[in-house]
């Protein structure tokens, strides 16, 4: 679990480095097919490295499509709601529209996994504690790390007029935390167990989005020490959520275990950047690429951030501290 985690949150990481300085070379387009050769090699890896699956370990269960739907919906439009609260505004009808449509979607998913005879996700093994709670810690971490790598780009080179490139390098202490904090994990869970430590862990990054909410207009240093307090808590959180949540479930269940980890990131991440994009978007008079701000733009802007920063550092606190009580309950503390 620790390699897994590793590569995938160095993986994140890199990601935004790699794209500023690629932007300072070559067209935006380009971005898009820079995952091209990563996949490329993932094919061969799995081609050549991975055997294949044994006839007695494959179930006949179908796949639940409705249930697949169903949940994509519920996501879709929860994720839409902000945006069109801020393209049409609260007295227009679509962005309520939209929650209500959330809302529908995500009870009939509820009903529909209740009561399917091979629903997509077994809603009594995502309830079990130490499941549930992994989750949580996952979802915070990964909203944390997705929404602040995204504000403190356009920060950077926005409100600072630093280059893509330049803004890349200030992504590294990000970068070098993830990589080198791996010599951290196992002697905390050793101190501590295996459920405090995802404690902690989360507790720094909470403190990470606090210190960039509070003080990331300050200067550079604030947001190098919001970044750093972050990856420390992710490089932890990372591998301690999912080795919890592969502990909550029954050993012929560990796939899915896996697949539930996977998307309590995805829409972690998923939900910090639509929060962060619509905060900006509403707390900003005019085009946030279009250059040549004012003075009212830019304190317009620090205003946003600043936002930005304490509504996510609430919104992965409750995450935290949910996930923390489901933890308790589980470790009888």
């Amino acid at each position: 679990m620790n390699v897994i985690s590793t590569v995938g949150l160095v993986g994140m990481a890199i990601g935004p480095v790699a794209g500023g300085f690629l932007l300072a070379v070559a067209p935006w387009q380009m971005l898009l097919g820079i995952n091209t050769p990563i996949a490329i090699f993932a094919l061969i890896g799995i081609r050549t490295g991975i055997p294949a699956d044994r006839p007695e370990d494959l179930h006949r269960a179908p796949i639940d499509i409705t249930g697949a739907v169903l949940g994509t919906m519920t996501v879709i439009v929860v994720l839409l709601a902000p945006t069109l609260f801020t393209e049409t505004g609260t007295t227009s009808v679509w962005p309520w529209a939209a929650l209500a449509s959330a809302g529908i979607a995500g009870a009939l998913f509820v009903l529909r996994e209740c009561r399917a005879p091979h629903p997509m996700i077994d809603l009594r093994l995502v309830a079990r504690p130490l499941v549930a709670g992994g989750l949580l810690f996952k979802a915070a971490g990964s909203l944390a790390i997705g929404s602040l790598g995204y504000l403190v780009t356009l920060h950077l080179q926005l409100a600072d007029g630093w280059t893509p490139g330049r803004a890349a390098l200030g992504m590294l202490p990000q970068v070098v935390v993830l990589i080198a904090g791996g010599v951290l994990i196992r002697p905390l869970i050793a101190r501590t167990g295996m459920t405090r430590a995802a404690w902690y862990s989360s507790a720094v990054i909470v403190a990470g989005l606090a210190v960039y909410g509070l003080l990331g207009t300050h200067g550079y240093a604030w947001i190098a020490v919001a970044l750093m307090l972050v990856a420390t808590g992710m490089r932890v959180v990372g591998v301690v959520a999912g080795t919890n949540v592969m502990r909550g479930l029954p050993d012929d269940r560990t796939t899915i275990g896996a697949a539930l980890a996977d998307t309590a990131g995805q829409v972690g991440t998923s939900v910090g950047l639509a929060l962060a994009g619509t905060l900006l978007t509403a707390l900003f008079t005019g085009t946030l690429t279009g250059g040549n701000w004012d003075a009212h733009q830019y304190a317009q802007f620090d205003t946003a951030v600043t936002g930005a920063g304490i509504a996510l550092t609430v919104v992965a606190s409750l995450l935290v501290i949910a996930g923390i009580r489901l933890s308790r309950d589980r470790a009888g503390l």
